[in-house]
């Protein structure tokens, strides 16, 4: 289990490096691998509590990031 959080901090810092770096987001690098970080520890700690998740770690911390990152800075946008 700790190493499926390790990977999962590891793959969304991944996915908000490569999001900052492709232009897909703006935010700054730090930025968005914080975003990312935090959406995949928010999914993950789901996961192991109620169970809700897709069928691998990988694609769980893959898809959060992704989430996290579309959702926090639009919402913080005015």
């Amino acid at each position: 289990m700790f190493m499926v959080l390790m990977g999962t901090v590891v793959i969304a810092g991944i996915v908000g490096y490569i999001s900052e770096k492709s232009g897909f987001t703006h935010n700054g690098y730090l930025q968005s691998i914080i975003i990312c970080v935090g959406g995949a520890f928010l999914f993950y700690f789901v996961r192991i509590m109620f169970g809700i998740g897709f069928a691998s770690p990988g694609m769980n911390a893959i898809l959060s990031s992704i989430g996290a990152l579309i959702i926090v800075p639009f919402h913080w946008r005015k």
